[in-house]
């Protein structure tokens, strides 16, 4: 038994040529808030605490795909999307469709603390953030030019872009089929503390020219994220993938009903349930284990366990 986190900036067809001045970046915010989370289990932060606190700070950065950094919608507007869940007690909230709320993961976590549903989108999660007193900015403030490009790029090609953020798309590229959706660049984290308590975040822009009001994998429980006694969650990826394979639930069920270790049902999830080149996930157990496969190019990642255990990857 021990603390363990781990983290992640999103998978997908991230190429081993990444410029240095879009790598770089990343790797420093990582490296920024694993430090960040390893700090706070350190000091008896409950992994409810930390989750919240690393996410937020990755919402913060206009590097990653939510919060500052969130993608556009094909008409040019972000909708921002996050869940949060907490393993001892299976308690959890999560919120689609923001337009104005700085730091989503923290506005899912009053509606799991301070209302009696899971779930709020849209107008209603809006009107609850105000109500609330949550910072709130110009939706303005949300659309980068990176995006502002990214979202041109797409429309030229006519598809949902299922880059990560780095390439252009050719111009005689062929659209391919409308499930090539991507969520790449969505931010999570999981930890669990001595005790064995466990806790998941997940926060997302959702994917470049997406259709307005369409929802992905990160805020529904069971797909993108989930926790439970054994285990604790956060996907990455393809969200359309990531929903039909019930991903961060089946990691816990082989856990639950079969036997398997952390590591075990984690693998067979990634590389039997998920589409390959969809999906890539962080988890730890309540014995302090992690992993963080993914069958995609890459993923930005890092963790870090109380036996000195750290890493910081991408592919």
């Amino acid at each position: 038994m021990g603390w363990a986190i781990a983290l992640h900036g999103g998978a997908g067809d991230i190429p081993k040529d990444l410029p240095p001045e879009l790598r770089e970046p990343r790797e420093a915010c990582l490296r920024q808030c694993l430090q960040m989370g390893v700090d706070a289990l350190k000091a008896q932060k409950s992994p409810l605490d930390v989750v919240e606190l690393v996410v937020r700070e990755l919402e913060n950065n206009p590097y990653f795909n939510a919060g500052r950094g969130s993608v556009l919608t094909s008409n040019g507007t972000v909708e921002m999307e996050a869940c949060i869940m907490d393993g001892n007690t299976k308690n959890c909230g999560a919120v689609s469709g923001l337009t104005t709320v700085v730091n989503a993961i923290s506005l899912a976590r009053l509606v799991m603390e301070k209302t009696p549903h899971i779930y709020l989108a849209f107008e209603g999660a809006e009107a609850f953030a105000r109500e609330q007193g949550v910072e709130t900015m110009d939706s303005n403030h949300f659309i980068t030019e990176r995006n502002i490009e990214r979202l041109k790029q797409a429309k030229e090609a006519n598809r949902v872009q299922v880059d990560y953020n780095t390439r252009p798309i050719p111009k005689d590229d062929k659209p391919p089929a409308p499930s090539g959706d991507s969520q790449l660049g969505t931010v999570g984290c999981v930890a669990v503390d001595s005790y064995g308590h466990l806790a998941t975040a997940t926060s997302t822009g959702g994917l470049v020219n997406k259709m307005v009001g369409r929802i992905g994998d990160t805020p529904i429980i069971g797909a993108g994220t989930y926790a439970n006694k054994l285990c604790a969650v956060s996907a990455t990826g393809q969200g359309d993938a990531i929903i039909r394979a019930t991903v961060a639930r089946d990691v816990a069920a082989l856990m639950e009903y079969k036997g398997l270790s952390l590591k075990e049902a984690a693998d067979y999830v990634v590389e039997e349930s998920a589409p390959k080149g969809t999906t890539g996930l962080i988890a730890v157990s309540a014995t302090g284990e992690v992993t963080m496969p993914f069958n995609t190019t890459g993923m930005f990642r890092a963790c870090a366990t109380e036996d000195g255990h750290t890493e910081l990857a991408i592919w």
